[in-house]
């Protein structure tokens, strides 16, 4: 089975080259007893912010285009219904674990983070997925395979094809063929 190290309690800066040639990024940090996630999508011009458990299972999802408040925000119960903001329950979500974005690989980072699965195992899922365009969310069905300890395979948002990657020690995509490809870390001027 995968075991990846836990998050660091410092927060964690993760950026990476799209394929069209934006860069999305995404920090991850430790707060009020659960993970916030902080991120850019590329060319999508626009910034999400989705908030964990402690043991990474999403609770809350807000995505940002032009203005400081959310344009879509999305919440998840305990018992794994979701709802709007202003209290409408989404019964077309329920059932739906994790939000999957196009323009960052954080969001099926997470997903395999979580998998317990052994080598040459695989897992269905079902992830609300978000078109930041039109803010339609829809349910999707997903199938992640661990290929070895730090491999696996799954359909990409971005391509909306079967793609194999490899993760870092985190679980965080490190390169996605012909999408992502890990961006060295900025280092500051001396």
């Amino acid at each position: 089975m995968a075991v990846f190290a836990p998050f660091p309690q410092s927060p964690l800066a993760i950026a990476w080259l799209v394929a069209d040639g934006s860069t999305s990024e995404v920090e991850i940090r430790y707060e009020n007893e659960g993970w916030t996630a902080q991120g850019s999508l590329g060319s999508d011009r626009a910034q999400f912010v989705l908030r964990y458990s402690a043991t990474l299972v999403v609770q809350q999802f807000m995505l940002f285009r032009d203005m400081d408040e959310p344009d879509l925000w999305l919440g998840r119960d305990r018992s794994g219904r979701w709802g709007e903001v202003n209290g409408a329950h989404r019964t077309d979500l329920d059932g739906c674990s994790d939000i999957e974005l196009r323009m960052n690989p954080f969001t099926p980072s997470i997903i395999m983070k979580r998998l317990p699965l052994l080598e040459q195992h695989a897992a269905s899922i079902t992830v609300a997925t978000v078109n930041v365009e039109t803010l339609e969310v829809l349910p999707r069905q997903r199938t992640y395979t661990r290929l070895a300890a730090n491999r696996w395979r799954y359909t990409s948002a971005y391509h909306e094809r079967e793609v194999e990657s490899t993760l870092d020690e985190y679980g965080l995509i490190l390169d996605e063929a012909d999408s992502f490809s890990r961006r060295a870390p900025d280092t500051p001027s001396s």
